[in-house]
């Protein structure tokens, strides 16, 4: 195991578990910085989709302005990264700390996505790459995030509704998931921190959802291209 190897190699425990966390911590930020949204504009039409529709490098406003076609660019991207990001962190971590190293690459995956080096610290909101993490942390837990924001946005046509009460059902299924695990009150914390950043980032809707002036959802092949607003 990776984190006995650098135990051993160091000597000192508090260096190097602080070398551990550390390392761990931007090999799990990097791959997060690379933003599915913004590569397809720039691949596909020589454009930065944070210059159009909403402002946001995220799946949804790269569908509202350019339709479907390239979606799956963005899918594969931002889902991807979670996976190599959660892969890293059960390697660094070890079977003995595999699921506090799968929570804590998602969370610096999510620090990634929302605040990307590659592109001035300015990502999308996190919910493909969130939304990846689930999978990988446990299917319950997937299951119960996935099916909340699938009911609630076919129900209300609310994306953001849906996202917003998915990241807020991660910290409740970790609790019931892992409540007896020896590591619960990080990986909890963890779970907070992931969930409190998609509501960070996702403030401006919640006070458009509180007012009702919120888009809704809306099935399209493509539009013309909208100024940021």
């Amino acid at each position: 195991m990776i984190v006995r190897d650098i135990l051993s190699m160091v000597g000192d425990p508090i260096l190097a578990s602080a070398l551990i966390v550390l390392g761990a911590a931007a090999l799990c930020y990097i791959p997060g910085g690379v933003n599915g949204a913004i590569v397809a504009s720039h691949v596909f039409y020589g454009e930065d989709i944070r210059n159009f529709g909403s402002g946001n490098a995220g799946l949804t406003n790269f569908y509202r302005i350019y339709g479907a076609r390239y979606v799956w660019c963005v899918i594969l991207v931002d889902m991807g990264k979670a996976l190599v990001a959660v892969l890293l962190g059960t390697w660094i971590f070890g079977p003995e700390g595999a699921v506090f190293g799968k929570y804590f690459a998602g969370f610096f995956c999510i620090v990634g996505h929302m605040f990307p080096f590659f592109y001035r610290f300015k990502g999308g909101k996190g919910i493909l790459c969130s939304g990846m993490t689930l999978i990988l942390l446990d299917w319950r837990i997937a299951l119960v995030g996935w099916g909340v924001f699938a009911l609630l946005w076919l129900a209300t046509k609310y994306v953001s509704l849906g996202s917003i009460c998915a990241a807020v059902s991660l910290p409740v299924m970790t609790w019931a998931v892992y409540h007896s695990e020896s590591d619960f009150p990080t990986i909890f914390t963890l779970s907070l921190l992931m969930a409190a950043l998609v509501l960070w980032a996702h403030r401006e809707n919640i006070k458009r959802l509180l007012t009702g002036t919120e888009n809704k959802f809306q099935w399209h092949k493509g539009e013309p291209k909208k100024s940021k607003t």
